[in-house]
């Protein structure tokens, strides 16, 4: 069954000049070689200067590491799966029908990439300042929410800092596998907590992704068993 493009663009609050763009970015590997992996790419670094830009206005008094821990909050990828549910987009998904029957709907990395390939097809179809407004006004509350004064930090340096309070080695990242063409590669990181022996490892479209991806799992893992021994 075809997705209601009229229904999403609705929700979108955006109508696309030409409707292809968008069931591209709706397109995962599993239905078709024509997907919306190259628009991810794309809609990620578009998503990324814009956060950016409206950090470095707002925040005229912050030093770039407070600046790069804000964005990380944004446009990490359980805010934006956040988001992508509440636009429904798992209702619009184009899958294989093995992905479908196997939850590909509902995943975090599923709805985050297909919201970062939207925001380059809108940008494709209409321009930058129409993906300008569309990532303004989508990501409002939460950019308004930011707080310089709350201390937010990043897997990694959350993970380094519960183990440095516990008197444990910093955690050890290493490449395991990188896979997929110059333009579209996949790394596959392990991080390892040498003290407690234990090893975790996760995939990401760069080397920093995935060792963030790596570190919260550990850092999931740890707290976890840290708070049952409480």
């Amino acid at each position: 069954m075809k997705p209601d493009l009229d229904k999403l663009q609705r929700k979108l609050n955006y109508q696309f000049n030409d409707p292809s763009w968008l069931t591209l970015a709706l397109t995962h590997r599993s239905k078709s070689k024509k997907n919306y992996e190259r628009l991810e790419f794309l809609g990620d670094s578009f998503l990324g200067f814009v956060v950016s830009d409206y950090l470095y206005s707002k925040f005229t008094d912050q030093p770039e590491g407070v600046l790069t821990r804000l964005r990380a909050n944004v446009v990490r990828q359980k805010s934006l799966a956040t988001i992508a549910r509440e636009f429904e987009l798992n209702d619009f998904l184009i899958l294989g029908a093995g992905e479908g029957k196997s939850g590909g709907h509902h995943r975090d990395s599923t709805l985050s990439d297909t919201l970062e390939a939207i925001i380059a097809a809108i940008y494709l179809d209409g321009g930058d300042q129409a993906a300008k407004r569309f990532v303004e006004t989508t990501f409002a509350q939460t950019l308004d929410a930011l707080n310089p004064a709350v201390q937010l930090k990043d897997a990694k340096s959350s993970l380094q800092e519960w183990l440095q309070k516990r008197g444990y080695a910093v955690p050890e990242y290493s490449v395991l596998n990188i896979t997929g063409k110059d333009h579209k590669q996949t790394f596959e990181v392990e991080c390892c907590v040498v003290d407690i022996d234990k090893k975790f490892s996760a995939k990401g479209g760069s080397r920093r992704k995935a060792e963030q991806k790596a570190a919260q799992k550990a850092l999931d893992d740890l707290t976890v068993k840290s708070r049952k021994d409480d």
